[in-house]
C-alpha cells in the first residue's frame, strides 16, 4: 500500500524520533540523579540551566560535563564507575518528574494509525530507554527503540540512525528524523533521512544556525508536514522559512 504521508517531495513510510528533549522533558529527573552523584562526591549541585546544556551525548559525557563543571576533572578510570553510579540513581525513579511534551501522543497514534513505521534514536541508555517509554505510556506507538548502547556507535554517528532503521525494516530514503539538537539534524543528513527539528527541548547550538529540513514548535506540526494533519494539529505551528521545498 502506498504511504499516505509525504516530506520535501518525496514519501515517507517511517519516521524516528529523539528522546529527551522531543518527546520527552525529562530535565528534572536528570538533573536530580545527577545532583545526587554530585552531592556523593562532595561536590556542588548544578543548575537545572546547566542540566539542560549538559543532555544529549548519553549518560558518561552528562557525568563528564558535570564533574568538569563543579571541580576537577575525573581521572580517567573513575569516570566509568561514576557513569554507573549515575545510571543506577536515575532509573531508580526515572520518571517522578519527567513529563511529555504537548502533542506528543497524538502525533505517535496519527502515525501509526496512518500506517507509518516510528521509531526512537536516543542516547540515552538502552535500559532506560525501554523503562521511561513504558512508564509514560509511549511504548505502545514505538515499533523499535535503539539507545547510546544499543549499538558500537551513537549519534551523531550515522551507524546509530542507520542501525535504528535496520531494526524497523525502513529504507532511509522514505524515512524522517525529528530532534532536538544539532545531533539529531546531523545523523539525519549522514543516513540520508529528512530533517526536522523541533524549537523546544535541550539544543546547545542556536537553532537558526543548524542544518535541517524544517522547524516546527510542537511535536503536532509534523502532522501537517507530512500532509497528516487534521484536528489533532490545530494550534501547532510550523517554520515555514526554514521548511524546504
Amino acid at each position: 500500500m502506498p504511504s499516505p504521508a509525504r516530506f520535501a517531495g518525496r514519501p515517507v513510510d517511517t519516521v524516528v524520533f529523539d528522546l529527551d528533549g522531543t518527546l520527552i522533558d525529562s530535565a528534572a529527573d536528570l538533573g536530580r540523579a545527577i545532583n545526587r552523584l554530585l552531592a556523593e562526591e562532595g561536590r556542588r549541585a548544578l543548575a537545572m540551566t546547566e542540566v539542560r546544556r549538559f543532555i544529549g551525548d548519553g549518560a558518561r559525557v552528562l557525568v563528564r560535563r558535570a564533574v568538569e563543571a563543579t571541580g576537577a576533572a575525573a581521572p580517567a578510570d573513575a569516570l566509568d564507575p561514576l557513569t554507573a553510579r549515575f545510571i543506577a540513581l536515575y532509573e531508580a525513579d526515572a520518571t517522578a518528574a519527567t513529563t511529555v511534551y504537548p502533542g506528543v501522543v497524538e502525533t505517535l497514534r496519527r502515525l501509526r494509525t496512518a500506517g507509518l513505521r516510528v521509531g526512537v534514536c536516543t542516547n540515552k541508555p538502552q535500559t532506560a530507554t525501554g523503562s521511561v517509554l513504558r512508564a509514560l505510556g509511549l511504548a505502545e506507538y514505538i515499533d523499535a527503540a535503539a539507545g547510546g548502547d544499543r549499538f558500537a556507535v551513537r549519534k551523531p554517528d550515522a551507524g546509530h540512525l542507520l542501525g535504528t532503521l535496520e531494526l524497523l525494516g525502513a529504507d532511509p530514503a522514505r524515512a524522517v528524523m525529528v530532534g532536538d539538537n544539532e545531533h539529531d539534524c546531523a545523523v539525519a543528513r549522514a543516513a540520508g533521512t529528512g530533517s526536522v527539528l523541533v524549537s523546544y527541548g535541550y539544543a546547545r547550538t542556536p537553532l537558526q544556525e543548524i542544518d535541517t529540513d524544517a522547524r516546527i514548535d510542537r511535536l503536532d506540526a509534523l502532522l501537517g508536514l507530512l500532509g497528516l494533519d487534521g484536528e489533532s494539529s490545530a494550534g501547532s505551528s510550523v517554520d515555514k522559512a526554514a521548511t524546504r521545498p
